[in-house]
């Protein structure tokens, strides 16, 4: 069950991530994107605790498509250092799983 795997990633704006969304849905990198918008993000930056709002990208998608999805979010990210990482899908609807290698290239 290795082969899905969901990314997140967060963005400084709804409008950043929806564009974001796009890209990797119009790419065929990902077969779905949940958005939450007005996350309170609370972090360490350049030696500072800060705090922002930022939307959460949720991606699904194959983990043969990681490389590519994070190309994508790098080129069309505002921050220096996106957040992009992923996890393993353990286990799932084995119709929903066969949707995402269905929607991916």
């Amino acid at each position: 069950m290795k082969k899905y795997i969901i990314i997140l990633s967060t963005a400084a704006s709804r409008k950043e991530a929806v564009k974001i969304a796009n890209i990797l849905l119009k790419k065929k990198l990902c077969a779905c994107v949940n958005i939450i918008d007005g996350l309170d993000s609370i972090y360490r930056w350049k030696g500072k605790v800060e705090r922002s709002k930022e939307n959460l990208l949720i991606i699904k998608t194959t983990k043969g498509m990681f490389e590519k999805v994070e190309k994508e979010i790098v080129k069309n990210h505002s921050y220096d250092t996106p957040e992009i990482i992923a996890m393993p899908v353990v286990t799932g609807n084995k119709r929903y799983l066969g949707w995402i290698s269905e929607s991916v290239k």
